[in-house]
């Protein structure tokens, strides 16, 4: 029989207590328990996207369209609670933030590891990133096990020829380490793809779907970074919303993109 001490619990399950023991506010401001509790359901939902765009990967190499499918759309889900969220942070006026802003030391968004990786899943390939983690750290070791890997693009090509489409060798082929660029080889496949109109074209306007919502989240974080703080330099010395404005509107799949305007 089960020690009833042992037995699992809500609680226990969760693990509320390290859950909610987690937030240590550093100053006595009321608004700073919000900023914290944002910034941690953040992290969990990148922990989130990060489990689900690798099991959309393994989906899509084995050439499995109605579970990608599904995942993708929660996938897409998520990235839109995600985005909802800056909402909540918006109702903190710039003053409340600067009332605990000098607490935070050199603490910065810059330093989400999670974000890098799950920006590396889905393509980039910025080694500047690295700058703001320590050598050897586990961090950065993660996120360059990301820019190593094959990308979500190159899950997508691989599930095109899975599918039986001619997807050109090199693209097939090519080092997954460094950005991709566009080809215009790979959009004629795209062109045959929608022209059939079947469960791959599908996959093309979800992907279409993630690549709009990452934009829009990038979009909406420089706006509730210049309401907040406008022009100032950033937490930990980056340079703030001059950055952010840098990554707005920067396709992940710029093929997708590319082949509208002849469809």
């Amino acid at each position: 029989m089960t020690d009833q001490h042992s037995a699992v619990t809500y609680e226990s399950y969760l693990a509320l207590d390290e859950v909610l023991g987690a937030q240590r506010p550093r100053s006595a401001e009321h608004d700073e328990m919000l900023f914290i509790v944002i910034h941690q359901v953040y992290e969990l939902w990148f922990k989130q996207l990060l489990h689900e765009l690798a099991q959309l990967q393994r989906w899509l190499e084995r050439g499995d369209t109605a579970h990608a499918t599904r995942t993708l759309r929660r996938t897409l889900t998520i990235l839109k609670v995600v985005v909802a969220q800056i909402d909540v942070l918006e109702t903190m006026t710039p003053s409340q933030f600067a009332s605990f802003r000098e607490r935070l030391d050199a603490a910065s968004g810059f330093e989400s590891a999670q974000f890098r990786e799950l920006e590396a899943v889905l393509g980039r390939r910025d080694t500047r990133v690295f700058r703001h983690y320590p050598d050897g750290s586990e961090a950065a070791g993660r996120i360059a096990a990301a820019m190593a890997r094959p990308s979500l693009f190159d899950s997508f090509l691989r599930y095109l020829a899975e599918y039986g489409y001619a997807v050109p060798a090199p693209a097939l082929q090519r080092d997954v380490s460094r950005p991709w660029e566009g080809s215009p080889d790979v959009q004629e496949v795209l062109l045959a793809v929608y022209a059939d109109d079947a469960g791959p074209a599908t996959i093309c306007e979800h992907l279409v779907d993630l690549d709009e919502g990452q934009q829009e989240w990038r979009y909406r974080h420089v706006k509730m970074v210049e309401r907040t703080i406008g022009d100032k330099r950033g937490t930990g010395g980056s340079s703030g919303a001059a950055y952010l404005r840098s990554t707005v509107g920067i396709p992940a799949f710029p093929d997708l993109w590319a082949v509208r305007s002849r469809l």
